[in-house]
């Protein structure tokens, strides 16, 4: 099997991730590491083990794209650096798996889109969501036509308040794009994959109404959404919505989604890793519910906190680096969940519905 060579610019928590999947991913071997914080390097090497030794480490991304040690890139850096980490690498003419959000603001997003499309080698955004196994059931069913044709899908996520980064840059809006586009990025592109249309409108309402409310930074107060319901109008008529609170990490599960046809619904409850299908059977007549659980790899799940899904996704973007399989994740999808999250921004700022075609999308 053809080995590919990794650099990783950004070797905080989820940098970290991406280097214990990158272990279990056969042909994948690390050869370069860059952050500019010496304790982000620490965890890194400490992650790395032995292998730590063979693995040279620079200050910037910039250097590491020079310095030729590398077939493919993972960019796992704070949102707003996307941009300038990215130009050396397109330069540089290596694959790139960019962690999500693609950006931080809409113009930022379209480069790289354009950069992208230039390019000879992958370019993918890394929305592993998708490949939580429930997940993908779930998408690959509805897909199928299982519950017949999709009019409504719902996705909740109930969890933990933002984890403590370095220099604490996940609490305020202009680093992240603000939490409909930081951490609800993903759902948009699930949306999207599932609905199999373009956003049209977008209406949510939120607030900061619990967490951080007390902390200041420099004088300044976090500015994050931290509970949300927004709901999404896509061009085929499908409605979606997203049910996000940041204060319930005591629930059963943490992500639930759900798609209705108009023959079946079918739900997937995770970290449960329960699907349920519940085909429609008419008024008064017995239900004929069907439930299995989704099998995860235990060796995927013990690599991350993402339900095995940063390892799948490792799997698929591999193959694209060889030339064995398609860029599943472009550029432009991690444009169009931007887009929808920056959608929610403004609508729940400013407590109206936004068209995306204010933003410039037709």
């Amino acid at each position: 099997m053809k080995q590919v060579r990794y650099g990783l610019i950004g070797t905080g928590m989820m940098g970290v991730e991406h280097l214990r999947n990158l272990e279990i991913t056969p042909g994948a071997v690390v050869t370069a590491i860059a952050d500019p914080v010496a304790t982000s390097l620490g965890w890194a090497r400490e992650a790395l083990g032995e292998r730590a030794a063979d693995v040279r480490a620079f200050a910037d991304g910039a250097a590491l794209a020079r310095s030729g040690l590398v077939d493919a890139v993972i960019v796992a850096s704070p949102n707003h650096t996307h941009r300038a980490v990215l130009e050396p690498l397109f330069d540089a003419d290596v694959a790139i798996l960019c962690e999500k959000p693609l950006a931080t603001t809409i113009a930022d997003a379209r480069w790289i889109v354009e950069r992208a499309a230039r390019s000879s080698r992958p370019f993918w955004t890394a929305m592993e969501y998708r490949y939580m196994p429930p997940a993908s059931e779930l998408i690959a069913q509805v897909h199928a036509g299982r519950i017949g044709r999709l009019q409504m899908l719902s996705i909740r996520e109930h969890r933990f308040p933002f984890l403590d980064k370095v220099g604490d840059w996940n609490r305020f809006s202009r680093n992240t794009g603000g939490t409909m586009v930081e951490k609800c990025c993903h759902f948009f592109d699930l949306m999207h994959l599932i609905v199999g249309a373009e956003a049209v409108r977008v209406y949510c309402s939120g607030g900061m109404d619990v967490n951080h409310l007390d902390e200041r930074y420099g004088g300044a107060r976090p500015d994050i959404i931290d509970n949300s319901y927004t709901i999404v109008d896509f061009a085929n008529g499908v409605r979606a919505m997203l049910d996000l609170s940041m204060f319930a990490e005591g629930a059963a599960n943490q992500e639930e989604i759900t798609a209705v046809g108009d023959a079946a619904r079918i739900d997937v409850t995770i970290p449960d890793s329960v699907l349920t299908f519940s085909p429609r059977t008419g008024f008064g007549a017995p239900k004929r519910i069907e439930r299995r659980v989704v099998p995860v790899d235990p060796a995927a799940l013990a690599a991350g906190s993402h339900h095995g899904s940063t390892f799948y996704q490792h799997q698929k973007f591999i193959a694209a680096v060889r030339g064995e399989g398609p860029v599943e994740v472009t550029a432009h999808d991690g444009l169009m969940a931007v887009a929808i999250g920056t959608a929610a921004e403004i609508s729940a700022r400013e407590k109206r519905v936004v068209e995306l075609a204010e933003l410039g999308f037709e």
